[in-house]
Formats: structure tokens, sequence, C-alpha cells
């Protein structure tokens, strides 16, 4: 069974910096892409960032200068470093990753639970 959770959401004002974890847990696992998307009331989700194996990134415009996103395969684990957050970047952050059951099937996406981030004004 693969399971993601992310942490580290939470409230911060506007200005502030969080930083994002996600951990990718399971049996034998082989991690691909993995990325970072989020969902503000109202509206449909969004990528925010995403990294390839190889460290290949991709951003929003929306975050780029202020959002790093960053891995360790070794944990199958990605983060993402918000600085400058602004009002708009609330919502709710979901971490996904491309992943193969070695032993078990071809490569799917699985998605976490999500995480809060509330930046005040």
């Amino acid at each position: 069974q693969v399971r993601l959770v992310e942490s580290g959401g939470g409230l911060v004002q506007a200005g502030g910096s969080l930083r994002l974890s996600c951990v990718a847990s399971g049996r034998s696992l082989s991690v691909n892409r993995m990325a970072w998307y989020r969902q503000a009331p109202g509206k449909e989700r969004e990528l925010v960032a995403s990294i390839t194996r190889d460290d290949n990134t991709n951003y929003a415009d929306s975050v780029k200068g202020r959002f790093t996103v960053s891995r360790d395969s070794a944990k199958n684990a990605v983060y993402l470093q918000m600085t400058s957050l602004k009002p708009e970047d609330t919502g709710v952050y979901y971490c996904t990753g491309d992943i193969t059951v070695i032993g078990y099937g071809s490569r799917r996406s699985y998605w976490g639970p999500g995480t809060q981030v509330t930046v005040s004004s």
C-alpha cells in the first residue's frame, strides 16, 4: 500500500515563509516525478511546482522566484519552501507522486490528503 502524507501547513502573515514536506511510504517503491498542487476555495486544483528524478523543476508563473521545490529520493520525500507568501497563496496544498510498486504493476499517481496553508493580509 502506498501512502503520501503532507506536513508543514499552517497560518502565516503575508510576507512570511512556510516549508511543506511530503513523504511517500510503502514497500518497494520507485518514485518518479513528484509535485505540489493547490486548491483555493471555489477554484480548481492547480499545479504549483514539480520535480523529476533528475531534479528538473517546473513552477507555476505565480510562484516563480518565491517557491522552491526539492526532493530527497533516498527518503521518497519532496519539499516546498515557500517565501514572500501572499494571501492568494491560501489553499489546500496536495502532494502527488508518480509511483511504481516494484513487482506489482505499472506506474500511477498517488495523492496525499492535503495540508491547509492560510496567508493572512
